[in-house]
């Protein structure tokens, strides 16, 4: 018995040291590398104003050579990225092109600078995903291993974009599977995430933090409480809105019989001539709309309207049909927070700055079905102080928006609802929700008529004997 015991407790020490080492090195591996990407996309936007004319005329040639890029040289780079990682995981055991690395890195640039409405989350987490598989392909790591490792490349690569580490880390391991978290990749994923993040502070990257508790007052209060629950149920709304009109778009522009390039160049050309006429503040990141948002002082908050979220909505999804190279992540945080600042001005003035917070994570979560990670980005960027209103934010908002997510290769392991019929172990897209009493409902009906059909043939056999 004693035996068993050390040898048990032997094999979990070693496994627990192997993961230390490993999403260490791979941590710091991505850390590194996503930084450079990072510094790359920052000096990029910063050389727009060598331009002589807006930046954003280049749009249409920007992504037709992106498309360019991606099929020419690595076709899984296309789309948002975090897509194509959730794929190769459940899909290919975490196996990614190692191209994939520098393609994703110049196409998103690209997109960015020309003011394609994407984010670079998604980018980086691509990119770590792919360091993760390359290093695993290097040293002749098994398909078990590589998959964790891969997984903590998701994890590492989140964490360093938006400085969150445990939020990127659960983010790694929720985002793979609605309704179960991969406990076996939990301590490599907040390793790898929390080197991730060091390493990429050590190197220079600065990350923006707001601290709610010094300029709100958000303690517990029910009339409050009762408005959470209202914005949480917008939230689903919207995010709901978000997914179909992203999968539309994406759907109708490849109906479209022509070739890809003349589609990117059109898309373009329709973003460009949408700016001209709505402003500037729709394309690119919109890092500074979102922090508008937060900010306490109204000043900062005079060019959000009640539908710049639509608007956002309707950019990115043309952006990211017409073939750009980038991550939906920033675009929800985005929408998140300005239908949170919409719905804050409409019923809760006083708190519009918690809204806005709260739409930043709960279309997060409602989108991606992640409300675990959602609440864990809300503390680690907001404080403590928004803990439980961003929690049953977070989750109210997963279950109303469904079961869709926009990543349609995410594998479904829960029913929202009892009350409905579903499929489980089907990816997202494949999905077909009815209610139990439908489907019984059909089974009776298909009982019925195979029961008419015996009497016709007993009936048509009675005919011909007489």
């Amino acid at each position: 018995m004693l035996q068993k015991h050390f040898t048990e407790q032997t094999a979990i020490f070693l496994s627990v040291l192997k993961w230390v080492f490993l999403s260490s090195v791979v941590g710091v591996i991505i850390g590194s590398v996503v930084t450079l990407f990072l510094n790359i996309l920052e000096y990029s936007e910063n050389s727009r104003s060598l331009l002589p004319f807006n930046y954003y005329y280049l749009l249409p040639f920007a992504l037709v050579l992106t498309v360019w890029l991606v099929k020419t040289f690595a076709p899984t780079a296309e789309g948002h990225g975090t897509e194509k990682v959730i794929s190769a995981v459940h899909k290919a055991d975490g196996k990614i092109d190692v191209s994939v690395i520098p393609v994703k890195l110049l196409a998103t640039v690209l997109s960015i600078f020309a003011g394609a409405s994407v984010g670079k989350e998604g980018p980086g987490a691509q990119i770590g995903a792919g360091v993760a598989s390359a290093l695993s392909e290097l040293f002749k790591f098994s398909k078990q291993d590589r998959k964790k490792l891969v997984i903590c490349g998701i994890s590492a690569g989140f964490a360093t974009v938006f400085g969150t580490p445990i939020a990127g880390a659960i983010f790694g391991v929720e985002v793979l599977i609605i309704g179960v978290i991969l406990y076996d990749v939990l301590l490599p994923s907040f390793i790898a995430g929390f080197a991730a993040f060091t390493t990429a502070q050590f190197l220079g990257i600065k990350y923006t933090y707001y601290n709610l508790h010094f300029y709100q007052n958000i303690s517990l209060d029910m009339m409050l409480i009762v408005k959470v629950v209202l914005a949480a149920l917008f939230f689903g709304f919207i995010s709901d809105i978000v997914i179909s009109s992203v999968s539309l778009t994406s759907k109708y522009i490849q109906k479209i019989k022509v070739s890809t390039y003349i589609k990117a160049f059109a898309g373009g050309m329709l973003i460009v001539i949408l700016t001209l006429i709505f402003g500037e503040e729709y394309i690119g990141l919109g890092l500074g709309t979102i922090s508008n948002t937060i900010n306490p002082d109204p000043l900062y908050a005079v060019d959000i309207h009640w539908y710049t979220f639509i608007l956002k909505t309707l950019f990115t999804s043309l952006s990211l049909g017409a073939g750009g190279s980038g991550g939906i992540i920033t675009p929800i945080f985005y929408i998140g927070a300005t239908s949170g600042h919409t719905f804050g001005a409409l019923f809760s003035p006083e708190h519009i700055v918690l809204f806005s917070a709260l739409g930043f994570v709960s279309v997060l979560s409602a989108t991606t079905n992640t409300p675990i990670a959602s609440t864990i980005m809300a503390v680690e960027l907001f404080g403590i102080d928004i803990a439980h209103y961003a929690a049953l934010g977070a989750v109210i908002s997963f279950l109303i928006s469904g079961h869709r997510s926009i990543f349609s290769s995410q594998i479904l392991a829960m029913k929202k609802s009892e009350m409905l019929s579903i499929k489980i172990g089907e990816e997202v897209e494949n999905i077909n929700a009815e209610l139990e009493d439908d489907k019984i409902s059909k089974i009776n009906k298909l009982k019925d008529r195979l029961q008419i059909k015996r009497q016709i043939l007993k009936n048509r056999k009675r005919i011909k004997k007489d």
